[in-house]
C-alpha cells in the first residue's frame, strides 16, 4: 500500500495495514508538501511580502513576526495591494509535482482566511473589525477565500491530494475570539473552502494551534478532514479523544510546549502510545508527525528521536484489529 493509500485510508477510517507518518528524512515521511511559489500567504523571517506587511526575524525560531501592517485604516482599503492569484508564474512549482511525490500524499498549502487577516490589519483591528466594521471585514476575507477556491481548482488540476489551511485561533485556555462570533464570520467561509476542496477530490487539512475544542465540532460540521495541532496539553489528550476520536483524523506530534521540551525520553515514548491510543481509531484517524522547527521551539535532539522512535514502532506494529500492539 502506498503512501498516499495509506493517508487517504486513515483520513477515511478504512483501516490502512499501518499508521502513516510524517518524520524528517532520517526517519522518512508518507508526505510531500508544495506551495504555489510566491505564495500570497507567505510568511517571511525578513522582509515586506506581497500584501505590503514588514517583516522581521524571531530569535532562533525559523518564524518573522509581523512589524508592520498594511491596512491600518478601511478607508486606504482600496490602496492595500491584493496580491493576483491568477498570475501564471505562481504555478511554476506545480509542474512535475504529482511525479516528484510518486507514491507519497502530496499536501499542498493554501492561503490563511484569520491569520493572513491579522497580518494585514494587525491584532487589535482585526478582533474590533468583528464589531465595527464586520462588512469590510467579510469583504477582505471573501478575498481570500476567493484565491483559495483557485488554489484548489489548480491543485486538482496537478494532481494535490490535499489542501492545509493554516489558522491558530486558540490562546492556552479559550479562544482567540468569541465561539459565536466565529462561527457568524469564519465557519461559512471553512465551509466553501471544505466543500470545494472536496468537490474537486482534495482532502482538507488545518493547522491550529491553542486551545480550539470550542470550535471543533463546527470544524468537522464544516468539512474538515483532517486537524493538525501542535499542542494538545491545553485541552488534554482524554478529553480529544472522548469528544473527537473517529469524528477527524488527527495529524500531531508530541506536544511542542510542554512534552517535547520538558518531558523525559521515556514520558515522550509513553505521550506517543497515549495518542495513538486515545486519538485513533481501529479504523484509523491519527497520524504521527513531527514538528519542523525544533530548534525554534527548544527540543532537544533525543527528545526528537525518542518521539520518531516511538512513532515508527508503532505505526508498524499496527495490527490487523488497527491497534498498536
Amino acid at each position: 500500500m502506498t503512501g498516499k493509500e495509506l493517508v487517504a485510508k486513515t483520513i477515511r477510517f478504512e483501516q490502512p495495514q499501518r499508521l502513516p507518518y510524517d518524520l524528517p528524512e532520517k526517519y522518512g515521511t508518507d508526505f510531500m508538501t508544495i506551495s504555489i511559489s510566491p505564495s500570497p500567504d507567505d510568511r517571511l523571517s525578513n522582509g515586506v511580502d506581497e500584501w505590503g506587511t514588514v517583516w522581521g526575524n524571531v530569535g532562533a525560531s525559523k518564524l518573522g513576526k509581523v512589524k508592520e501592517y498594511p491596512l491600518k485604516d478601511w478607508r486606504d482599503f482600496d490602496k492595500l495591494n491584493i496580491p493576483d492569484i491568477h498570475s501564471p508564474n505562481r504555478w511554476m512549482a506545480l509542474e512535475g509535482a504529482r511525479e516528484k511525490a510518486g507514491e507519497k500524499f502530496l499536501l499542498g498549502s493554501g492561503i490563511s482566511i484569520y491569520e493572513r487577516i491579522h497580518f494585514i490589519r494587525g491584532f487589535e483591528n482585526a478582533w474590533m473589525d468583528i464589531i465595527e466594521a464586520p462588512e469590510q471585514l467579510c469583504r477582505l476575507i471573501d478575498i481570500i477565500v476567493e484565491m483559495n477556491l483557485a488554489v484548489i481548482k489548480r491543485y486538482a488540476e496537478a494532481g494535490v491530494d490535499g489542501l492545509m489551511l493554516f489558522d491558530d485561533w486558540g490562546l492556552q485556555n479559550r479562544l482567540m475570539i468569541s465561539p459565536d462570533s466565529w462561527r457568524r464570520i469564519w465557519r461559512p467561509r471553512y465551509e466553501r473552502i471544505c466543500q470545494t476542496a472536496h468537490k474537486y477530490g482534495l482532502f482538507t487539512f488545518l493547522h491550529s494551534c491553542g486551545y480550539i475544542v470550542d470550535i471543533l465540532d463546527d470544524l468537522i460540521e464544516a468539512g474538515l478532514d483532517v486537524i493538525q495541532m501542535d499542542q494538545q496539553e491545553n485541552m488534554g489528550l482524554e478529553l480529544l479523544g472522548r469528544r473527537f476520536s473517529g469524528r477527524i483524523t488527527f495529524y500531531n506530534p508530541v506536544d511542542i510546549q510542554t512534552v517535547m521540551t520538558c518531558g523525559t525520553t521515556d514520558e515522550i515514548r509513553s505521550y506517543c502510545r497515549r495518542m495513538v491510543k486515545l486519538l485513533g481509531t481501529a479504523k484509523g484517524g491519527f497520524i504521527p508527525k513531527w514538528y519542523n522547527d525544533p530548534a525554534g521551539a527548544g527540543h532537544r535532539q533525543e527528545a526528537l528521536d525518542a518521539m520518531c522512535e516511538e512513532f515508527l514502532k508503532l505505526c508498524y506494529s499496527y495490527n490487523t484489529c488497527g491497534r498498536a500492539k
